[in-house]
Parts: structure tokens; C-alpha cells; sequence
């Protein structure tokens, strides 16, 4: 009986881990799609409602909208009058108060996803949040502040990257970490699981 106790524990817990890890990744996929399907979604349930008197949900119709949505952006982006178009949205939405702070900040950290690594001058250790304490971080920029030479560093926290802290420190209050940055990205983003 002892026996039978301890191979369906040992068991139930393997398979915790192997099914726990499945259905969280389940979970946030069907949020996400119901979430960008809810965005175009309902609105374009209403319009087909008004045109073929048809109130029947179609699932995903929002979501192919999105998508042919970004993939006209993406064209309009790339030629003369689009870019001119786009130039424009951009200072009317930079004078709106409210809208301009949101605006420029999902502009900046989309800006920081499509630069990628490179983005990143290099991987670094500095003292923070307290002397004795190294945590990664990565150069962004160089700067001189009243004829003094400081460096940027982005502090991530872990383990959502895009979320941290930018940090003014003296060139040698920043020291070598050894890696690579697309292992320190890796070290941050698996909570300091993968380390190389």
C-alpha cells in the first residue's frame, strides 16, 4: 500500500509539473486571442448584424481584421505619402496632453523591440540597489554631465525585461560582466536560472 501511495505521488507530481506549465500557457493564449479578437471583434459583429441581419458571433473575425489592420499599416509606412501621413499622426497625437505621454511612451518601448540587441552597447555588472550588490544591466548610451563622462545603464527587472530602471553611473562604478548580451537577456528573462 506504502508502495502504491508513493508511485501516485511521485507520479501525480511529474505530471503536475508537465500539465501546470501546458495549462498556464492554454490559459494566456486564449486571453490573448480573446482579447485581440475583442478589440475589432464586436464592433464588426454589430456591422454584419446591420448589413445581413445576422446576429450569429463569428470567433476570430476581429482578430484577421487586426491582422489585415497592421499588415495596411505596414504598407503604408514603407511609401512617400504614407510616411508623410504617418509624420503628420504623429505630431497631432504629440500635442494631446494625456494622449501624448502614453503615446510616445509605447512609440519608445516599440522602438526598443524592433532595434533589438542592438539597442544594447553591452552587458554589465554595476552595484545597485545598494554597494555589494551587483545586478546586470545593459549600456544604452554615454553621456557628459558638467564636463564629467556617465553611463546609462538599463536595470531590468526580472523577469519582464521591458520593465526596469535607467541609471546615471561613473565609468568606473561599471564593470564587466562576461557575457554576451543575448545571455545576460536570457539570464534576466529566466530569473537567473541560465546562466553561461
Amino acid at each position: 500500500m506504502e508502495r502504491l501511495v508513493k508511485h501516485f505521488k511521485g507520479k501525480f507530481i511529474t505530471g503536475l509539473f508537465v500539465v501546470v506549465p501546458l495549462g498556464i500557457t492554454i490559459f494566456i493564449l486564449k486571453f490573448l486571442f480573446n482579447f485581440a479578437d475583442g478589440i475589432l471583434g464586436s464592433y464588426l459583429d454589430s456591422l454584419l448584424a446591420a448589413l445581413i441581419n445576422d446576429h450569429s458571433y463569428i470567433p476570430g473575425l476581429g482578430m484577421l481584421t487586426g491582422v489585415i489592420v497592421i499588415y495596411v499599416s505596414g504598407i503604408l509606412a514603407t511609401n512617400v505619402m504614407g510616411t508623410r501621413i504617418l509624420r503628420w499622426w504623429d505630431e497631432l497625437l504629440s500635442r494631446i496632453p494625456l494622449v501624448k505621454s502614453i503615446y510616445n511612451s509605447s512609440k519608445q518601448l516599440t522602438q526598443v523591440f524592433k532595434e533589438g540587441k542592438a539597442s544594447y552597447r553591452r552587458a554589465v555588472f554595476v552595484e545597485w540597489p545598494r554597494t555589494g550588490v551587483r545586478a546586470v544591466g545593459f549600456v544604452t548610451a554615454e553621456v557628459e554631465r558638467d564636463g564629467e563622462k556617465l553611463v546609462v545603464v538599463y536595470v531590468p527587472t526580472m523577469p519582464n525585461p521591458t520593465s526596469g530602471f535607467a541609471l546615471f553611473f561613473k565609468e568606473h562604478e561599471v564593470y564587466d560582466c562576461g557575457l554576451s548580451v543575448e545571455d545576460a537577456v536570457k539570464f534576466v528573462v529566466s530569473g537567473g536560472a541560465v546562466v553561461h
